[in-house]
């Protein structure tokens, strides 16, 4: 296989950590335990986890996101790209460009605690909760990368996680896996047609960023990494954005419909678990929900915020929730899954299929 090719002198990495260190405030400690004894063990190999540059919190989480709403804010960015959860009918949207700049959001929809966890170079994103038992904590940017991925960590206890394998490693909470919330990814022009009242984190966040600049230069579509990875695959470009959805032992990857038109609808198993796989390249969406009952789905086009419809005539939101038709206000659940870059998958999970049904 082709070796991905990696940056040999990260200049631009070391600057931009330097500049983020010196512009960076005092984040919540969580009554964080002072000089907590080092463990060694880790899950993963140590070896394999590096330093990013900046160093802890050099790359501040964003602890009080502030937010517009959707219907109000610009069209001049409906091009950027913006990651975003329903909970109990409340809908928060993080604009990637703010989230390549601080990586997490520590955030409160209703009653739920949850961090935005987002990695640039990965480009994965996913919710995690933020409380365990009775105490709610935060999450910041531990600066160490393990196969080019965000690890996070937990400012009560000091615990070393991984993004991508959805795990603490290291730490008082070893083995730790925390409850997940997948997130819709698309642009914003998708977003504000199919949640015009939702809410829309602006850039009031603290810092002094210019968010309108991507801080990485040409990573997103070149070949080259700025950070080993265990495994190269080179099947589809590494800077490919996929959705990859994960189900026990099972990774699969879809494809956005680049060559076709329209919204599409895949169903497929998995483990014996039925889903269905609704994309749009025009609209910028790919996503999974689980199809217990086993219904046959259509896609719809130029239709938002509707995606999709069944033989029953439901139509169904990014959400999977049913916004018209007999069943209206029910949901269907989605699997963990997650868009990121081609090249961090099969590091994490090897093996990985790529669907090409």
């Amino acid at each position: 296989m082709k070796q991905v090719k990696i940056y040999t002198v990260k200049i631009l990495f070391i600057l931009l950590a330097f500049f983020l260190i010196g512009c960076s405030n005092d984040t919540e400690t969580d009554g964080a335990l002072v000089n907590p004894p080092e463990i060694k063990d880790w899950l993963v190999p140590k070896d394999e986890v590096l330093n990013g540059g900046p160093g802890k919190d050099g790359i501040p989480s964003i602890d009080n996101p502030q937010f517009d709403q959707a219907k109000d804010v610009s069209s001049f960015f409906d091009d950027e790209l913006v990651v975003g959860i329903e909970y109990n009918g409340e809908l928060h949207g993080y604009p990637i460009p703010i989230l390549d700049w601080h990586e997490i959001v520590n955030d409160k929809i209703d009653d739920l605690a949850i961090a935005i966890m987002y990695c640039p170079l990965t480009g994965t994103a996913i919710g995690w909760e933020r409380q365990i038992g009775s105490r709610v904590f935060t999450f910041g940017v531990s600066g160490l990368l393990y196969n080019s991925n965000l690890m996070p960590y937990d400012r009560r206890t000091n615990s070393t996680w991984s993004q991508q394998r959805m795990e603490c490693v290291n730490g008082s909470r070893i083995g730790d896996v925390p409850k997940t919330f997948i997130l819709i990814e698309t642009t914003l022009a998708t977003w504000k047609k199919s949640f015009p009242d939702s809410k829309i984190m602006n850039g009031n966040t603290g810092f002094d960023r210019r968010y309108s600049i991507y801080p990485y230069g040409s990573y997103r579509t070149n070949d080259q990494l700025l950070f080993p990875v265990a495994i190269t695959d080179a099947r589809l470009h590494p800077k490919e954005r996929v959705l990859s959805v994960l189900i026990n032992q099972s990774a699969r990857a879809y494809r956005f419909n680049e060559q076709g038109s329209g919204t599409e609808v895949i169903h497929d198993v998995i483990e014996d678990i039925d889903i269905v796989v609704v994309r749009s390249a025009d609209d910028n969406y790919n996503t999974a929900f689980l199809n217990p009952d086993r219904l046959n789905f259509q896609g719809l086009s130029d239709k938002l915020p509707a995606i999709m419809i069944d033989s029953k005539k439901n139509l169904y939101d990014l959400t999977g929730k049913i916004i018209e038709g007999p069943d209206k206000g029910a949901s269907l659940s989605k699997p963990v899954s997650m868009i990121g870059f081609w090249f961090s998958w099969p590091s994490f999970y090897p093996g990985i299929e790529i669907y090409d049904g």
